[in-house]
């Protein structure tokens, strides 16, 4: 129940705010994945400052608190209908986006320090659940914010209205015939990509399915790594794993918030095709199993970085990647076929590629079990995710060449446009 919860959630926030901020929309993608992966920080630190000898008050406050932030949000999570003619506000959304970010990486910063603090004292660890508190509540402050500057500057409001009406409008009879006409010619041909698709379309196009199996290499390797981060650092000489999953997750998180925003940047600048940061992720990822395989000194602490870094790109970047390819209309089904690599790629390279290879190589216990030790266990494993990884590249370097032509229309459209005075004068 509990995992079919998060989905619901996971698609409801999520496609909403895409189709919201239709203009940054791997900044939102980045901020809300990023958000994902810290709250098992956060709550598992909330668990060991307040509820360390409570477990039952814990589980109290892990069925209440989201509970009530979902019903507070049915009030306030809702569509807008987008403003083709709101340009101004990007820069003001670039700012919010980017105070979002600085909080995200506070917050990641704040609990990674407090896990550093040896057996702090009742008082520490209040205190530290009062400052969390006000840095996850410091957003709240945008809307307002931007409420009250709407209301202090409501006289200019119907200024900028008037303007954003048209000189001449086109009768209403003639309009729906010019719509009609539009429908009748949609009709005749299958979307392209960058349009709006249904369902079947969008299963029946190949960017789909070159973009399905470039995310199921990325995601189902990373999940194997983390899955068996247990046996992988056994294996390799490390009983306590502890650290290198805090890495695994803190990097993952990184990647998320760094690629959605950086990914935004490139494409209104060069028209860089999101898939083409999703092909550096999986050949970074490559270069991090290549490392594990070798076990040297030291390759776990890398290999753990670069697998988690890699992963949290790859969900970020995937997200809108989607809805730019295949529109929104129908996105939140979509995105919903595309995560369903998260339980298809922990089966296939966890359960079956990393059960059965080391189960090859392990041998069989007293006790009736199997454990295999040193960087012979998992090295075929690895091996055969980097060739997973490349496989990945390829594709997401083809899906880059296929969709260069959007991503230059994409960036056509988020660039100024100049006045027709000054043209003229031109």
């Amino acid at each position: 129940m509990g995992g079919n919860s998060t989905t619901w959630m996971n698609t409801a926030v999520l496609v909403t705010c895409i189709r919201n901020f239709r203009s940054n929309r791997g900044p939102v993608s980045g901020i809300l994945k990023g958000f994902v992966g810290l709250s098992t920080a956060i709550f598992t630190t909330l668990c060991s400052a307040l509820f360390a000898d409570d477990p039952g008050s814990f589980l109290i406050m892990l069925s209440v608190i989201p509970f009530a932030v979902c019903l507070t949000g049915v009030f306030f999570l809702r569509e807008t209908p987008p403003d083709v003619s709101a340009g101004d506000d990007d820069g003001e959304e670039v700012k919010y986006f980017g105070f979002f970010n600085v909080v995200a990486v506070a917050v990641a910063l704040f609990l990674l320090a407090y896990g550093f603090i040896p057996s702090p004292s009742m008082l520490v660890s209040r205190l530290f659940v009062a400052v969390l508190v006000v840095m996850l509540a410091s957003p709240l402050g945008i809307p307002v914010y931007s409420y009250l500057k709407g209301r202090l500057g409501g006289g200019n409001d119907v200024e900028r209205q008037r303007l954003k009406e048209p000189l001449l409008q086109i009768p209403e009879k003639e309009n729906e015939g010019v719509v009609a006409e539009e429908e009748a010619e949609i009709v005749k041909r299958a979307p392209e990509v960058g349009e709006e698709h249904t369902i079947v379309e969008a299963l029946r196009s190949v960017d789909f399915w070159i973009l399905f199996v470039s995310f199921l290499c990325g995601v189902g390797t990373g999940l194997a790594v983390m899955n068996n981060m247990g046996q992988i650092g056994l294996a390799l000489g490390y009983p306590d794993v502890s650290l290198f999953l805090s890495l695994t997750s803190i990097f993952g998180f990184f990647g998320r918030i760094i690629s959605g925003t950086v990914s935004e940047f490139t494409i209104k600048k060069a028209a860089t095709p999101r898939p083409l940061w999703n092909a550096a992720s999986q050949l970074l990822m490559a270069v991090g199993y290549i490392l594990l395989a070798m076990a040297m000194p030291g390759s776990l602490y890398i290999g753990s970085i670069l697998v988690g870094m890699c992963y949290g790109v790859r969900l970020a970047i995937t997200v809108p990647t989607a809805s730019e390819l295949f529109g929104l209309k129908y996105y939140g089904l979509i995105y919903n076929i595309l995560i369903l690599n998260l339980p298809l790629g922990s089966f296939l390279f966890s359960g079956l590629l990393a059960g059965i290879l080391y189960d090859m190589e392990a041998t069989t216990t007293e006790g009736g079990g199997n454990t295999c030790v040193g960087g012979h266990c998992y090295r075929l494993v690895f091996i055969v995710m980097t060739g997973a990884c490349i496989v990945g590249f390829f594709l997401d370097i083809l899906l880059s060449i296929r969709t260069k032509n959007i991503y230059t229309k994409i960036s056509t459209s988020k660039k100024p446009k100049k006045s027709l005075g000054t043209s003229n004068r031109q």
